[in-house]
């Protein structure tokens, strides 16, 4: 019976509105566990999800019918509406989002690069990680609709 494969990893990177930091050390675990949660419902399986306290990252595998941007809706809705329901009555995503095609040689990579963000934005902020993301990944972009 012929079937339709694939596998395809994406890492998306989102922010807080205004990158305010509303993500807590408390609620930060639970809220990455929640997304994986979304995730799984959507059939898109994540290797990895963490961020910091203005940030999320998350590497997973693109579901065979499912497109980014449906995937992104539906984590960040579900999420947000979550996140109100945990003493954060005020909590909103950004309205963009960055997603970035990975090959399977460098999944390990992005896994420990997501593990590591704690460590990482002690000396670099969302911003200067972001731009680096889209120059690494040569994504042309207008600075002055980045940030909303």
């Amino acid at each position: 019976m012929p079937q339709s494969l694939s596998k395809i990893l994406v890492h998306l990177v989102f922010s807080t509105k205004h990158r305010e930091p509303t993500i807590n050390d408390v609620v930060r675990p639970h809220l990455h566990a929640y997304l994986v949660g979304i995730l799984d419902n959507l059939k898109c399986a994540s290797l990895q999800t963490g961020g910091t306290g203005d940030h999320v990252h998350i590497l997973f595998a693109l579901g065979r019918t499912m497109t980014v941007s449906d995937v992104v809706e539906e984590v960040k809705k579900g999420s947000s509406k979550w996140m109100k329901t945990q003493d954060v009555p005020t909590f909103t995503w950004q309205a963009g989002y960055g997603a970035f095609s990975v090959g399977e040689s460098q999944s390990e990579r992005v896994v420990h690069y997501i593990q590591r963000q704690e460590q990482h934005h002690r000396r670099l902020s969302f911003q200067d990680e972001f731009r680096r993301l889209l120059e690494k990944y040569r994504v042309v972009y207008d600075e002055r609709y980045v940030w909303d």
